[in-house]
């Protein structure tokens, strides 16, 4: 009792976090923009439905071979008019090295899907801030790389007509790639620019690069995308100038990513806090304690023991009123002093 508070409206304002008003004047599309920690069973889900769907259209991109074939003319006789037609030379060479091209149709057929899905499950653990925009840049690529797949048909080097190709998983009979032997027949042959085996190991490369801590585990990354452009010469599946072609459709992906976040996704936090009731009341800096901090600048006159109203009528009557906040007696006439 006696305590008169008056608060200041600013007080509150100035008391509550930054970020309660940041996060009160988001609109959806801005949360949508915000990283935010990965769900495991969502990205399982959705890797797997996207491949799924990428296969799906791709091989159902019609088979044109004649059109497929007379683009593959068309790009073999640009490279001899550039001087760098070096596909078929390197082909034979690695050819007569039999555990040499042996290892890179395994290559070829394997490490296209095992380094792409083991450096999303690094970023998903280690660096969960940069994951979805990392993420976002391969599927904008592979998406742009369906579109190419359409609008270009082009027949890989050893389905040229009259070329000298050698089709080292057909000669070696080596399995795995979808690209010969029994398995072609489950897949687009006519679906070679551009290569994604380019453009998935050039996302993998940069990614480890940028954001991996130990010097030979970089160094390891930039040789990848590098190691994977020899391979696709060497067994005959892609023209030098379809790795260009996903080298480009990956600048495609970057540029999405980039307009979407605001920010390259190298360059976004590399963590971010974890969603749920409690998270959620940290990240917002706690509005208890906000408010905690707004009662706590009040302006507070001094308790006098009386209550103000009846301090006031004392005051119009004339009277002094005792001040027992000082401690002190009151020195008004008629006031004896004793008891």
């Amino acid at each position: 009792m006696g305590e008169t508070t008056v608060t200041k409206p600013e007080g509150l304002e100035a008391a509550l976090p930054e970020t309660v008003a940041a996060d009160s004047g988001r609109g959806p599309l801005r949360r949508l923009r915000t990283p935010r920690r990965p769900r495991f069973w969502f990205e399982i889900l959705l890797i797997a439905v996207s491949y799924w769907t990428y296969s799906l259209i791709r091989n159902a991109v019609p088979e044109q071979r004649t059109e497929a074939l007379h683009n593959a003319d068309w790009i073999w006789q640009v490279e001899h008019h550039l001087g760098l037609a070096v596909e078929e030379s390197v082909n034979h060479a690695v050819n007569s090295v039999h555990w040499l091209i042996v290892g890179m149709n395994y290559y070829y057929a394997t490490l296209h899907f095992i380094v792409t899905l083991g450096v999303l499950v690094w970023l998903y653990r280690r660096h969960p801030g940069r994951y979805a925009a990392t993420r976002l840049v391969l599927f904008a690529t592979t998406a742009v790389a369906l579109v190419g797949y359409y609008l270009y048909p082009l027949a890989p080097p050893r389905l040229m007509n009259g070329g000298d190709f050698i089709d080292t998983v057909m000669v070696h009979q080596t399995w795995g790639s979808m690209a010969s032997g029994d398995l072609k027949h489950m897949s687009n042959q006519y679906a070679a620019m551009p290569s994604m085996h380019i453009g998935w190991s050039l996302w993998c490369g940069l990614t480890i690069a940028a954001l991996a801590t130990v010097p030979w585990v970089r160094v390891l990354g930039l040789l990848y995308p590098a190691l994977t452009l020899v391979v696709i010469v060497a067994t005959a599946n892609h023209f030098w100038l379809d790795a260009v072609g996903g080298m480009l459709c990956l600048a495609f992906g970057f540029t999405v990513a980039r307009l979407w976040y605001g920010r390259q996704p190298y360059a976004l936090p590399r963590t971010v806090p974890t969603r749920g009731p409690r998270a959620s009341r940290a990240e917002t800096g706690r509005p208890e304690a906000g408010r905690a901090a707004a009662r706590g600048s009040e302006v507070r006159r001094p308790e006098t023991g009386r209550p103000e109203a009846e301090r006031a009528a004392a005051g119009t009557s004339g009277r002094s009123v005792p001040d027992r906040s000082q401690g002190m007696p009151d020195k008004s006439p008629g006031w004896s002093g004793r008891p």
